[in-house]
């Protein structure tokens, strides 16, 4: 950079002495709306920059490089995490579905069971229902039998009596009466 500068000096001093650089700056480089120096005062202060900002700027990128890459490396740990996570969660589902159906299976047992068990509570519900309406049935049989007995006993003596009462007049009844009254020992 230093030696750009010392050639500039050196063709602006040879320029006073005769000049061939400023006949050339004249007839090519300073065309209107050209204007080269614009374009080499460009190009000396970016080399300046590249010149004082390389340094930092390659050390910014360096370090920038290195985060990016460990941002890369943590990303692909957890990507593997998470692939170590959804592997683990799928065979949690598969053993759930395993589980679901042995659950299923012995509800399934279970219900026969409780009905197997029902059927025959209910069965012996109904054996004792039979025994007491048994029991029952035979309790007011024997009733009623009691009862006919009675009133059949109850009839037969009223129709006995009044079949007396219509053979009986007055005088077997006094006959009836003495042999009653002889027969347990007279009257004494």
């Amino acid at each position: 950079m230093l030696g750009f500068i010392k050639v500039f000096v050196f063709l602006t001093a040879a320029a006073e002495h005769g000049g061939g650089f400023l006949d050339f700056y004249n007839q090519y480089l300073n065309y209107p709306g050209f204007e080269a120096w614009k374009f080499i005062n460009l190009a000396i202060f970016v080399g300046l920059m590249v010149y004082l900002l390389k340094k930092p700027l390659s050390t910014a990128f360096k370090q920038k490089r290195d985060a990016i890459r460990a941002d890369l490396i943590r990303a692909e740990e957890e990507k593997a995490a998470a692939l170590a996570r959804l592997t683990s969660a799928e065979a949690k589902l598969v053993g759930l579905e395993a589980e679901k159906a042995s659950i299923i299976e012995s509800l399934r047992r279970e219900s026969e069971a409780d009905a197997g068990r029902l059927l025959a509570h209910a069965e012996q519900e109904i054996e004792k229902l039979r025994q007491q309406a048994s029991g029952e049935i035979t309790r007011l049989s024997q009733q009623n039998r009691a009862e006919l007995r009675r009133f059949s006993a109850e009839e037969s003596i009223r129709l006995a009596e009044e079949k007396l009462r219509g053979r009986i007049d007055p005088e077997s009844d006094s006959r009836l009466v003495k042999a009653g009254i002889q027969a347990i020992g007279g009257l004494n």
